[in-house]
């Protein structure tokens, strides 16, 4: 076990949670052992991936920001990479919601599955109901208001605040390009520090997410099922939808939305772009990192694209940082598919702000495994949608980050393809001796 790549830990703990859940509905088994004693454990996961959401998305955001660190770069290439990748995430988060609502993967659930499920979460749609009226009565400009905090040591102490993390993270990297590099830099190899330290952190996270995986579904599927096994099946079926959903709206990503970026901005053809990116993507799906994959990618930027080294060393690591359209979409579909599932009709509003905190909590969302989950947290509480709904999903969770990784260096290196046109350092010559 011990030499067993993570992803396969996980799915191992999805199946032996699937199998001592099933078994104990089938035989009738007491749910005492189960609840009280190998639930916590998946609660304590889901405790740690809360945790470490404000220091992941400070620290991420503020060296990313800061990286910029020449004024007129920020001014043309960094202002319309910056520019494309906020694009093409909002369309992702966007692409993401529309699959979900189109698909509806919570609605596989039968009614009563959806009743033990809000019974389990304690999910008061009385206060839902009163906290959307209050919502339809705020004037249009108040998610601006709310997005600039009045103290931001209490907005880093409440989740669902981040946007109001994310302003400040922002304004600290911008301010840092602008003060003295001398003491700057003393600032930003802090933050650095405290983001490498953060990443290791969540791989202890994740090292505990094959037994928070068995905990969350055995108890879940215990707990949701009782003695009704068909309930248990019902709860399977939607969590097939819900993957497919992701996989289609990912899919979609690559062969409509980076094509036609590609079609509007680059004479490079489709099909020489995907043979040139080919070890890339396989590295990123292996891995499930875009940190792990940066070097690949520049390499193949270069090597096989034609991109110009100026144009690769500024806009990759850039994306690996701030670029995660994947990331957005799962995000987008996991928040709307746990609130079908919970019974909870979104509003627009809520819908709205789901594309915003994605969008924003993505660009934040540091390009190693499982971090996507840790940003999940703050898209639901954004929307006042239970954090422990994340059970119903962690389980196959591995599967879909290993394929939304895929896309997110995809679209980094469509980008960097988009600007070295734009810019004049794109070697067309070079790209088709190597790739074709």
């Amino acid at each position: 076990m011990k030499n067993l790549p993570l992803h396969t830990k996980i799915i191992i703990g999805l199946v032996l949670g699937l199998c001592v859940g099933l078994l104990s509905v089938s035989i009738g088994l007491d749910s005492y052992w189960i609840v009280n004693f190998i639930k916590p454990i998946g609660t304590i996961f889901v405790n740690l991936l809360k945790m470490i959401a404000v220091p992941l998305v400070l620290a991420s955001l503020i060296v990313g920001v800061a990286s910029l660190n020449d004024v007129s770069k920020l001014s043309r290439i960094g202002g319309k990479t910056i520019g494309i990748y906020i694009l093409t995430t909002a369309f992702a988060t966007t692409l993401g919601l529309v699959m979900a609502n189109v698909m509806r993967p919570g609605d596989r659930l039968p009614e009563q599955t959806k009743n033990n499920l809000l019974q389990l979460y304690k999910v008061n749609n009385e206060n839902n109901s009163k906290e959307a009226a209050k919502i339809r009565n705020q004037s249009p400009l108040q998610p601006l208001v709310d997005m600039v905090p009045e103290n931001i040591t209490a907005a880093a102490a409440d989740n669902r605040l981040m946007l109001q993390v994310v302003f400040f993270a922002v304004l600290m990297g911008i301010a840092l390009i602008q003060i003295d590099p001398k003491k700057s830099s003393v600032v930003i190899q802090f933050f650095d520090g405290l983001n490498d330290a953060i990443i290791k952190i969540v791989e202890y996270a994740m090292a505990l997410a094959p037994y928070g995986v068995f905990a969350l579904i055995s108890s879940l599927i215990v707990e949701i099922a009782g003695k009704d096994p068909y309930q248990a099946l019902a709860l399977l079926y939607a969590l097939l939808w819900y993957g497919a959903t992701v996989l289609i709206g990912l899919v979609l990503m690559i062969v409509v939305v980076y094509h036609a970026l590609l079609k509007m901005f680059s004479k490079i053809s489709f099909m020489a772009f995907l043979k040139g990116i080919r070890p890339v993507q396989l590295l990123a799906f292996s891995t499930s990192s875009s940190n792990a994959t940066l070097p690949l990618t520049m390499e193949c930027a270069e090597k096989n694209l034609g991109v110009s080294e100026e144009v690769s060393s500024f806009v990759l690591p850039l994306g690996a940082t701030v670029n995660m359209d994947g990331t957005a979409l799962y995000q987008s579909v996991a928040a709307v598919f746990i609130a079908q599932a919970l019974g909870m009709e979104l509003t627009i509003y809520q819908q709205l702000m789901i594309v915003l905190t994605a969008t924003l909590a993505s660009i934040g969302s540091a390009g190693v495994p499982g971090a996507g989950m840790v940003m999940l947290v703050i898209v639901l509480e954004s929307i006042n949608v239970p954090t422990a709904g994340i059970a119903l999903i962690v389980g196959i969770d591995r599967i879909l980050d290993m394929c939304r990784t895929v896309v997110n260096v995809t679209g980094d290196l469509i980008v960097s393809v988009v600007i070295a046109e734009g810019e004049g350092e794109f070697n067309k010559q070079k790209n088709l001796k190597k790739v074709l």
